[in-house]
């Protein structure tokens, strides 16, 4: 495993295919802030409930200068329909080789009813404008934890 990410660290560039049909580059947010949220699989409940506390907290977000990015290891056509189906109004990325998750320290060894095995760790990782990491979440709760990161940010609610 990747060791994890820590506050000042350079974030890993990635070019990702997206839910919108196209790709999405990190480069296409220099000068900007961004919230990358790493989620396990759409469509599970605890996933739509984290993604869709990003949706509804996304005005704001946006409002603290912040540009939200799900990325999860599902196929594109999966997240066509997550983004579809729960309305989600930011970009989802397809990191179907974990590449992307691998190195932001977001895949690796997980454990459930005592088995071991490699997945996806619910991370969030904040960068700011110079490409910087901000804060570096692992780990994280799919309920509540995107009012906790507006309050470790600084962010009213909208």
């Amino acid at each position: 495993m990747t060791e994890r990410l820590v506050p000042g660290d350079p974030a890993p560039a990635f070019n990702l295919p997206n839910a919108d049909g196209g790709t999405t580059s990190l480069a296409d947010f220099a000068g900007q802030k961004v919230v990358l949220f790493f989620y396990p699989a759409a469509m599970t409940p605890g996933c739509t409930k984290q993604a869709c506390d990003f949706r509804d907290s996304l005005a704001s977000l946006q409002g603290g200068g912040y540009k939200v990015l799900g990325i999860s290891p599902d196929p594109v056509s999966k997240l066509e329909k997550f983004k579809a189906r729960d309305e989600l109004n930011y970009p989802l990325l397809s990191d179907s080789d974990h590449s992307v998750a691998l190195a932001y320290a977001a895949w690796g060894e997980k454990k459930n009813y005592g088995k071991t095995y490699e997945g996806l760790i619910r991370s969030t990782i904040v960068l700011d404008e110079s490409g910087s990491v901000e804060v570096a979440q692992y780990n994280v709760r799919a309920t509540g934890h995107v009012a906790k990161l507006r309050r470790d940010l600084k962010i009213d609610a909208a």
